[in-house]
């Protein structure tokens, strides 16, 4: 179990005793509790007590409660919460823009308790009768439903992705003579799937068994030769069972998209058979197509003209962008990092950005620290070098487009990664004219995840980025501290800082940077 699924319980309780009407300080101490979780700079999970209880703002009955919750999910005092709360809350709680305050509003005044008969109340112009909602903030949350709605069934590829691996780690221990392997969108690497699908040559009975003996409750399909089941993440999993023979095949026919397969077979209406899907691709006359790429685009068009991209590999990467340290709301002090990234990554530099002064939820920087950091960062520098620390920061995009510091601060910094945080609901022209106002800022270098989005959990505001990335190439030059535009993927968040005087990059949120193409 994981810092931030323990942090997630601890939030949980908070919120619950704020709806419950419990003693405010507690409540408060309970969400602090949370952010102190998610930000240990060690595993919960590998931790003693006394270990734990030594963290600043983490006491003796905050680690009773995280051992409780390693131990057995939860602890005491959140079950009794949750016992005394409708399902049809506990739900609304997950939606965002929902607070315990609008929810206790809902519930008591309104008397409304599932997702369903909300939604239901927002169409009915019901909510905007209440204390506290309007038009407006009823329209938002009919969004945030709708949202959400949309998104049932889908999950995360990084939540999936540990407990695929431990699973196919255990069948293939379980069966060493019989190969395994994902398919289907986790193994495109896909940022948001609704299953992990493995292949298998294993006998069909014996790996049922084994999934019995598993304790996991699974449907079988006879006629599609699968086992679906689902773990304790609520991650949906197939296996698909073949022959020994038919091994490549059905590995290429269950990895690419629909609409991949379907271009295939217009070359091909009987997909070859072959000892590895790089010679079935061969016989086909294509260029071996990688998994990440069979999305359905162009990719046979390159493969015939053996013009298909490389994809970036860990071994392509220089350095590390976009990284917060202790200074801010980081884990890892700048020395931990710098020589995390030298000695045990083998990168040639780092470079921190940590939150700017108008942050003051997450400790941004006020411009003394910034030149504490300075400080520190020209000292390691010199003992580190060849290593190269970049001075940057992730500046706060205000309302009006400005940055949060002055130009004679902004001059200092190697790098300024321009960021929203706040008013995240401006209609698209406002948005678009925020962003090309802190583009043309001349200290700005990246612009950071520029709609807000976050993955099946927040959709992004609207922006017109053909205005975006005209503004962004039409930056005029002569500030050191400016880069040639490239891309760079939040899950991964590395990339060649490659000085130059010209054009802004962009740091989209959830873009995997390991799907980018060289």
């Amino acid at each position: 179990m994981d810092n931030k699924t323990i942090a997630r319980a601890f939030k949980l309780c908070g919120q619950l005793m704020e709806l419950h009407n419990e003693n405010p300080f507690r409540t408060k101490a309970m969400s602090s509790a949370s952010f102190k979780i998610d930000k240990l700079p060690f595993p919960a999970a590998n931790a003693s007590i006394e270990e734990l209880s030594a963290q600043q703002g983490i006491g003796k009955s905050t680690a009773e409660k995280i051992f409780q919750i390693i131990n057995t999910g939860s602890f005491p005092e959140l079950d009794e919460l949750i016992s005394q709360t409708p399902e049809g809350i506990l739900e609304m709680l997950k939606i965002k823009g929902l607070g315990p305050k609008k929810i206790q509003v809902i519930w008591k005044t309104l008397e409304i308790e599932t997702v369903g008969e909300l939604y239901y109340a927002c169409n009915e112009n019901r909510l905007i009768e209440a204390k506290g909602f309007g038009f407006k903030t009823q329209e938002e949350i009919k969004k945030a439903i709708e949202f959400t709605m949309d998104n049932q069934g889908w999950y995360l590829f990084a939540k999936a992705e540990n407990s695929a691996f431990v699973l196919l780690d255990k069948l293939s221990s379980a069966f060493p003579q019989y190969r395994f392997s994902f398919a289907g969108a986790f193994r495109r690497k896909c940022e948001i799937l609704q299953k992990v699908d493995i292949l298998t040559e294993a006998p069909h009975t014996e790996v049922k068994d084994f999934i019995s003996q598993l304790n996991i409750d699974f449907a079988e399909d006879p006629q599609n030769q699968t086992l679906a089941f689902t773990d304790e993440n609520s991650c949906p999993f197939v296996v698909h069972f073949t022959s020994n023979e038919s091994f490549a095949k059905d590995l290429l026919l269950t990895t690419g998209n629909e609409k991949h397969i379907e271009q295939l077979k217009n070359i091909t209406p009987e997909i070859p058979e072959a000892a590895t899907e790089e010679e079935i691709y061969h016989k086909m006359g294509l260029q071996y197509i990688e998994p990440e790429l069979r999305e359905g685009f162009d990719e046979l068009e390159k493969a015939q003209k053996n013009t298909l991209p490389n994809l970036i590999t860990f071994e392509d990467l220089k350095g590390t962008l976009h990284n917060h340290s202790t200074y801010s709301d980081g884990v890892h002090s700048l020395s931990e990092m710098a020589r995390y990234c030298k000695e045990e990554l083998g990168l040639s530099y780092l470079g921190i950005c940590d939150h700017s002064k108008t942050a003051v939820y997450a400790n941004g920087l006020t411009v003394d620290r910034l030149e504490e950091q300075w400080a520190e960062i020209d000292e390691l520098n010199a003992m580190l070098a060849p290593f190269k620390i970049f001075k940057g920061i992730e500046s706060d995009i205000l309302s009006d487009g400005s940055l949060d510091y002055p130009d004679e601060i902004l001059a200092k910094f190697d790098f300024v990664v321009a960021s929203v945080h706040s008013n995240l609901k401006m209609d698209q022209e406002k948005a678009t004219q925020r962003l090309i106002k802190a583009i043309e800022n001349p200290y700005t270098t990246i612009l950071g995840h520029p709609t807000g989005r976050l993955l099946l959990s927040r959709a992004g505001y609207p922006l017109d980025f053909k205005k975006i990335i005209d503004a962004m190439c039409s930056k005029p030059s002569g500030h050191r501290n400016q880069c040639q535009p490239f891309t760079i993927g939040s899950r991964l968040e590395m990339a060649s800082l490659r000085l130059r005087k010209r054009g802004v990059a962009i740091y989209q949120s959830g873009c995997p940077s390991y799907r980018r193409t060289a």
